[in-house]
């Protein structure tokens, strides 16, 4: 973030008492305290509510609408060096005020919230009008012109790293043998068009999971919930992405765009309604990983296993079990209380942890009979090698299910395998079995 320009001076030495009850230090609201822009701030705050709102009045009562949010104003971004900066004012006796040209109920509230004397507007305090202090006696902390996102925080706010899921429109090309150039370069293109939609995915839905990121311990620090990237960026970046998507899609065949076009309408309906029902969020869920394989095979046209799918709908129906056993863990370990954007208690961790076990075991089992089937001679000349991979996998779900037990993992399982070691180790002998067996 670019530091916000300062007529503050603090002084080489302490003022007495009565000096510093004497001065007065005005802060601006947007672009100096607080780290993202109001108006945005007030449109997300109650998505549902706001466009109601707008539903029912027009769009020209669109300022009306927004002045009458309900801002949770405790965990906004605010600045801390400002935030430090006027409170050690304060702790010397000088009255602080905010300076707002807009939303003066949302500024009065803030005000309220921080301990602040009052608001001004900016043409009085320019003017030296209605001020209820002396003009004369005054530091500014002024605005810097807002945050400006590198690309580390681009980064983090599309979530690159989560781009490893989408490797899995490959997986039909390698269980397939058809390994060659045309077909790698058509699941690269398929790679990217699903890592664009999903950003735009993740940035949509960061924006309507403002307010509950804000009181999570670990997912306040999203860029968007922590101000680091502004709201403004975010709504533009969302559709350039999957204009992105689309072209992409489109240089692959009408049919892998429209199963592009389901992956987005789903992932949409998860972030709108889907994620707060109680068990339709874990068959959404891994039903958008089945999807991406999918994808794949339609991508490069190869013919899909139903083994395959079954096989993938059990792993990811159990792997987003422990996804939201995690979470939940966590919330029970820091004493918070149950989700509000999540239609689960914390007493249904036992249940959740038993669905999520057998959902891996029944996993195995269908790759032992895919094994055991008449489909594997084909593909593999060492079919009887495929039986390695079974301990394996009972070794990888249980360590997954025993982590998640212990609080050692993080909200996703999938990641955790790519930064486990054990888990890395455990993928790699699978695949050097399968290379092995064919």
């Amino acid at each position: 973030m670019e530091q916000p320009a300062r007529q503050y001076d603090s002084g080489a030495s302490t003022p007495s008492a009565n000096a510093a009850a004497a001065r007065t230090l005005v802060v601006d609201l947007e672009g100096g305290l607080l780290r993202s822009e109001l108006a945005y701030e007030a449109l997300f705050a109650d998505v549902g509510r706001s466009f109601s709102g707008l539903r029912a009045r027009g769009m020209a009562a669109f300022g009306d609408v927004l002045a009458q949010a309900e801002i949770d104003y405790a965990h906004l971004p605010y600045d801390p060096t400002v935030l430090n900066q006027a409170l050690a004012a304060r702790a010397r006796g000088e009255k602080i005020y905010l300076v707002a040209g807009r939303f003066a109920r949302h500024a009065t509230g803030i005000a309220a919230h921080l301990g602040f004397d009052g608001v001004v507007a900016p043409a009085d305090l320019a003017a030296g009008d209605n001020l209820p202090f002396d003009r004369g006696s005054i530091d500014r902390i002024q605005s810097g012109g807002g945050s400006v996102a590198n690309l580390k925080t681009w980064a983090k706010a599309l979530r690159v790293y989560q781009y490893a899921k989408n490797t899995l429109v490959f997986v039909p090309v390698i269980t397939a043998h058809q390994l060659n150039l045309a077909t790698l370069g058509y699941a690269l293109l398929a790679f990217l068009a699903f890592s664009a939609c999903a950003s735009g995915a993740y940035l949509m839905n960061d924006l309507l999971d403002l307010a509950a990121d804000r009181q999570h311990p670990t997912k306040r620090h999203r860029a968007l919930a922590a101000g680091d990237l502004p709201i403004s960026s975010a709504l533009w970046a969302i559709p350039a992405l999957w204009l992105f998507a689309v072209a992409a899609g489109l240089c692959i065949s009408p049919l892998f765009l429209g199963v592009l076009g389901a992956y987005l309408a789903t992932t949409i309906a998860y972030s709108l309604v889907l994620k707060r029902k109680m068990l339709v969020d874990v068959v959404t869920l891994a039903g958008l990983y089945t999807l991406r394989i999918i994808a794949g095979a339609v991508g490069v046209g190869v013919v899909l296993s139903e083994w395959l799918l079954i096989f993938s709908l059990f792993v990811f129906t159990s792997l987003a079990l422990i996804k939201r056993f995690s979470e939940l863990s966590m919330r029970e370990s820091v004493g918070l209380a149950d989700p509000s954007n999540r239609d689960y208690r914390i007493t249904d961790l036992h249940i959740i942890g038993a669905m999520a076990a057998a959902s891996a075991m029944n996993a195995v089992t269908v790759f032992s009979l895919y094994v055991s089937s008449s489909a594997v001679t084909p593909l593999y000349s060492r079919p009887w090698m495929l039986w390695l991979l079974n301990p394996l996998l009972l070794y990888w779900f249980g360590r997954a299910l025993m982590m998640a037990h212990r609080r050692e993992m993080p909200d996703d399982p999938i990641l955790y395998t790519f930064r486990d070691g054990a888990s890395r180790i455990t993928v790699a002998a699978m695949i050097c079995i399968m290379l092995a067996a064919i």
